[in-house]
């Protein structure tokens, strides 16, 4: 018997699964009498999770996972606790987190683990709200990141392979873990913390380029002091290339076949399976439709798994955002960029607002466990501020001289190799890119616009080159000797996944030809689009910008002063009439926006406006609009 979990290509084969499991009474669910094992009420720890023959344990008694994913990073620090009480209110019982290495470790040495970066925080905090946790450390994770959340400071090196056992990533990986695995160690379950399994790496049997490597990273984790159950995550064509002897093999919902669960039994028995993740769904890109779920499929495939043994871990319970420019990129169907929502058909919707299929998934969790009545969240409903008209603006050229001194190179250098950030090069943003030309003719990029670059000659726009259009032709000005020929590069987001992502260097890569001759001498601006950009480089003062009148064409900088009330409220910026570019409230980057959607909304958390006048400042590239727009409700396109 054949059932197609969400999409065609999830086949799950179940009659491969009943010889894996026995099969429950199809006529009811078994209730799942646990709710006495929860981080908080467990005094005494002794036997932390373990695999009994074809089911789960804790602490000696059968145990069902029954998780979701809510990544700490993607969400405001000051909704953590809610977003983690509506988990535990549906019915989970275990959180799931990745850990980003390029947020955490975006220099060299330098660690952050404050403020939305506090994963000892988010961790206590979910103990708090009686979940247990899964937690992915990485080093990659994957999780739709950019480079799939390994820093970029890594392709500084030319001979980098990452996700190997090549000198120069273990001795980062191995730098990386010193300063995150002492944090996390101490939360484990047999140190009464909540950390139950730690997934070492995420999906390697699809990328396989080291066959020592998966054991490297284990032995990194277990001599740090990890001690818990430990596992692999892969699609089920790669479960065996990916899985390691005497580490509990878990599933990826894709390409599940037969033969997915003839190499878990023979990889390791009788044992249980956990769909490590389960969705319907895919990220959206720009220039795409949005993906939707099947919310019928999903409850059906959910019940099915039941019946049969299975936990789960749902991807995701809680998405949220891809605040500035974090997501990344795939290349299945040519270069894709991520949207800045990650809402992804979640049981909670970008701003954490409950949706129908969360109180599906509520009333049959609560139907076949034995669970207290938790107290559910009330609802904070966003709020549709009033328009603002833009009244100043700063084009870029007239920024540039408040930047950080430029780079002089002969040649064009990579955004990774810039000598900025305390020489850790370029991760996010933008680079401009400015030489002088003496002629006309064919300008060839040759593939080394890495991704987008806007082309202009004495600062007037005259074209695009990126990932589809390699030339462009530039009309000299006849009566100029020299011109000024500058590209404004943007890094759309490095990939996500594949064994290309070694090559994923931003920027300029390589020559660009004006004609057949190699462009030199380039001047070099950095722009990075972090927060202190907005915070110390651009004027405080109104009457140093100059006023709006008719329209303004990009690249430049749009600012405009939201009044709020108090409370502040959740809303959203429509970015009806503006072309391309980020936007920024009070210093604080909230993401990309692009009019070729799908999404044509930006989120704003409650959480990042205050009572009074708030700061907005928009990047446009192409044309600046002349009024900003709100709206109480997401446009995540259709």
């Amino acid at each position: 018997m054949w059932t197609f979990l969400g999409r065609p290509e999830c086949v799950l084969y179940l009659s491969s699964a009943l010889s894996v499991m026995a099969l429950p009474n199809h006529n009811q669910f078994p209730r799942l009498n646990q709710t006495h094992l929860t981080p908080l009420l467990l005094l005494t720890r002794g036997e932390g999770l373990k695999v009994e023959g074809s089911q789960f344990t804790l602490e000696g008694s059968p145990f069902r996972i029954l998780s979701g994913i809510i990544d700490y990073f993607r969400i405001p620090k000051q909704q953590w606790r809610i977003s983690l009480r509506k988990m535990r209110a549906c019915g989970f019982n275990t959180l799931t987190t990745h850990v980003p290495w390029n947020l955490h470790e975006p220099a060299v040495g330098q660690f952050y683990f404050t403020d939305n970066l506090d994963l000892i925080a988010f961790i206590t905090m979910a103990s708090e709200e009686g979940l247990w946790v899964i937690l992915c450390p990485g080093p990659y994770i994957g999780s739709d990141l950019d480079l799939g959340g390994l820093p970029s400071w890594l392709l500084r090196d030319p001979k980098m392979k990452l996700r190997t056992t090549y000198s120069g990533f273990t001795k980062a990986m191995n730098r990386y873990f010193d300063g995150l695995v002492p944090r996390i160690a101490q939360f484990q379950y047999k140190k009464g913390g909540p950390i139950i399994a730690v997934q070492i790496e995420n999906e390697y049997g699809s990328y396989y380029m080291d066959k020592k490597y998966m054991a490297y990273v284990q032995k990194a984790l277990v001599s740090r002091g990890i001690s818990e159950l430990l596992m692999t995550a892969d699609d089920g064509l790669n479960v065996r290339k990916g899985h390691l002897k005497n580490v509990l093999a878990t599933v990826h919902m894709k390409n599940i076949k037969k033969q997915t669960y003839e190499d878990l039994k023979s990889i390791q028995g009788k044992s249980p399976i956990l769909m490590m993740v389960y969705t319907t769904k895919t990220f959206d890109t720009w220039g795409a439709l949005r993906n939707f779920g099947d919310p019928q499929m999903l409850m059906k495939d959910v019940r099915e798994m039941f019946l049969l043994g299975f936990s789960f871990n749902f991807y995701m319970f809680h998405g949220g955002t891809n605040f500035g420019f974090i997501g990344g990129a795939q290349s299945s169907h040519g270069y894709q960029p991520v949207v800045t929502s990650y809402d992804y058909c979640a049981l909670l919707t970008e701003a954490g607002q409950y949706t129908p299929e969360y109180r599906v998934f509520q009333e049959f969790f609560h139907s076949i466990t034995e669970a207290s009545t938790f107290i559910q969240p009330q609802l904070a409903l966003g709020t549709a501020y009033s328009s603002l008209t833009v009244i100043y603006f700063m084009t870029l050229w007239e920024v540039l001289p408040l930047l950080d001194r430029p780079t002089k190179s002969a040649k064009p250098i990579s955004m990774e190799q810039l000598p900025v950030n305390q020489r850790n090069g370029q991760s996010f943003g933008y680079t401009l890119y400015e030489t002088t030309i003496f002629s006309g003719g064919r300008l060839f990029s040759r593939g080394h616009i890495q991704d987008r670059g806007q082309v202009f000659l004495d600062n007037n726009y005259i074209g695009v080159l990126d990932h589809y259009h390699n030339e462009l032709l530039i009309v000299k000005n006849a009566s100029k000797k020299t011109q000024s020929l500058s590209i404004l590069v943007e890094n759309q987001g490095r990939l996500t996944y594949g064994k290309d992502i070694n090559k994923e260097r931003k920027g300029l890569t390589g020559d660009i030809y004006l004609k057949k001759t190699p462009l030199r001498k380039f001047t070099i601006h950095s722009l990075e689009m972090k927060n202190t950009l907005i915070q110390t480089k651009l004027p405080k003062f109104p009457e140093s910008w100059k006023s709006v009148a008719g329209q303004v064409e990009g690249p430049a900088f749009f600012l405009s002063h939201l009044r709020v009330g108090d409370p502040p409220q959740d809303t959203y910026v429509k970015v009806k009439d503006w072309g391309k570019g980020v936007i920024f409230i009070n210093g604080q980057i909230l993401g990309r926006y692009w009019s070729i959607g799908p999404q044509k909304a930006l989120y704003i958390p409650s959480s990042w406006l205050h009572p009074g006048i708030n700061e907005i400042v928009m990047f446009e590239e192409l044309n600046g609009g002349q009024k900003i727009q709100f709206t109480s409700e997401p446009d995540l396109g259709h």
